[in-house]
């Protein structure tokens, strides 16, 4: 398997090739040049596996350059009841006939990203070791990655995190995870902004070819395609637990921010799984909900972005987009160039009237847009109807899937994050605290490590070059 830039720039590379530095020389990211298919046959055999059969089975076809032997013990020591408190990993939860949640919550961090994040951390330290070489990981996160991320390198050999988050933007729960842990490896920068503008700091270093090679920064944001690969996963996961066999078609929605989360769904699609509809959920930050209403994609100036229940979807420049925007124009890196440059220039590029929008429908995308009073209400109705407490995302996800659910197709929702992260929104909606996983009792007391900065590029290079060894 080989992969390339969105942008068209390189030469061909490995899995282990694309692992550590994230975005490709050329700015654009990296996908595999064809997407590896799964036969009838195939999705037979794999209906009755475990998840870390599941794992190895699909994240293999991904990853063929590591030994199978080495990959199958990354998994396995990935992918346990330990980490995940079930042998499921991401049990499948029916509130009602064709209605489900696919628990993916129950990691470390108690967030979806600690899925894909927990298998990174054994990746870097596995490709580290035999290449003998450190590394200086770069990260910006609007809630979860930061503290995934952070969970997953701690103690880590070879490996120093930088994390970027926005200056009290993220719920106390948040802060606390990430700015708490006490790891010799671990550095938290609070910028004084929105995501966005910390999203813009790590592209910006990680452009800077020389910085870059001479601190050794690599990046764990969801455009590390082994994120993406490892996110998969789960969509075939949640798809036979939610079906009896494999005519039958599902809905998956997802609430989505920076596209990552369903893009791992887009690609388990073109590999074969049988989805009817991805149903991407936005709050009041709907830069890609407008996308898939009108063809027009607009990213907000910082001041627009609003600050929101649902702080982990507060963006407004969405990285993994691109990446679905290659296979929407045909593969075609010119154009992407073309696209991307107009959005650095204007903000803005619309594919009304051109070619390139003609091909949406065959994709299964639909979308909406979620508000607080929206989260409040869906909060308050899947703990009346079901008894099930679910996180302000997670929310968003269930109010916009429901709108879109069809007869006869099952939907499953993705969980993003456990109730505990959202406290203040769980107390607004039904009036008591949500219940807290054994050792987060007290987690805001604990003393914190963070260093607050403007933001500023340059402020950040001399950051990590102090503090990168």
């Amino acid at each position: 398997m080989k992969y390339i830039s969105t942008r068209g720039g390189g030469t061909p590379q490995t899995f282990t090739g694309i692992l550590l530095g994230g975005l490709a020389p050329d700015g654009g990211l990296y996908l595999p040049e064809q997407a590896p298919r799964f036969s009838a046959g195939d999705l037979a055999a794999m209906r009755g596996m475990q998840y870390r059969d599941l794992a190895f089975t699909i994240l293999s076809k991904f990853a063929d350059d590591i030994p199978a032997a080495d990959f199958r013990k990354l998994v396995d020591r990935t992918y346990t009841k330990e980490a995940f408190h079930s042998d499921d990993i991401t049990p499948l939860k029916t509130l009602e006939p064709g209605v489900h949640i696919l628990c993916l919550s129950n990691g470390p961090t108690l967030a979806f990203k600690d899925v894909a994040m927990q298998l990174l951390g054994n990746l870097f330290e596995y490709v580290l070791a035999q290449k003998g070489e450190e590394l200086n990981i770069l990260g910006a996160t609007s809630g979860d990655t930061g503290s995934a991320a952070e969970y997953a390198m701690r103690g880590k050999k070879g490996i120093r995190v930088f994390m970027l988050s926005p200056h009290g933007r993220m719920s106390a729960f948040q802060q606390a995870q990430m700015y708490s842990l006490p790891d010799a490896n671990i550095f938290n920068i609070a910028v004084r902004g929105v995501f966005d503008e910390c999203q813009d700091i790590v592209k910006a270093v990680s452009n800077d070819a020389g910085f870059k090679a001479k601190h050794r920064i690599g990046t764990v944001n969801s455009i590390n395609w082994a994120r993406v690969a490892a996110q998969v996963v789960y969509y075939f996961k949640g798809y036979f637990a939610a079906t009896k066999n494999n005519d039958e078609q599902v809905s998956f929605s997802v609430p989505s921010g920076n596209f990552g989360n369903i893009y791992a769904g887009h690609m388990a699609r073109q590999m074969g799984l049988p989805i009817k509809r991805l149903v991407l959920a936005t709050n009041e930050n709907n830069v890609l909900d407008e996308f898939f209403r009108t063809g027009r994609y607009r990213v907000r100036a910082s001041n627009e972005v609003h600050q929101t229940s649902s702080p982990s979807m507060d963006i407004s420049k969405a990285s993994n987009f691109e990446r679905f925007i290659f296979d929407l124009v045909g593969a075609k890196p010119a154009r992407v160039r073309e696209l991307w440059q107009q959005v650095d220039r204007d903000g803005i590029f619309d594919l009304n009237g051109t070619s390139d929008l003609a091909g949406l429908a065959q994709y299964g995308f639909v979308s909406g847009t979620s508000n607080h009073a929206n989260r409040l209400d869906t909060i308050r109705r899947v703990w009346k109807d079901y008894g099930v407490m679910i996180d302000t995302h997670t929310a968003d996800g269930v109010k916009v899937g429901l709108e879109h659910r069809e007869a006869g197709v099952p939907l499953i929702c993705l969980e993003t994050a456990l109730p505990a992260k959202f406290a203040e929104t769980i107390r607004e909606a039904l009036g008591r605290d949500p219940e807290r996983p054994a050792g987060f009792e007290n987690i805001e007391k604990l003393p914190q490590r963070v260093e607050v900065m403007d933001a500023d590029a340059a402020a950040v290079k001399r950051f990590v070059e102090a503090h990168s060894g």
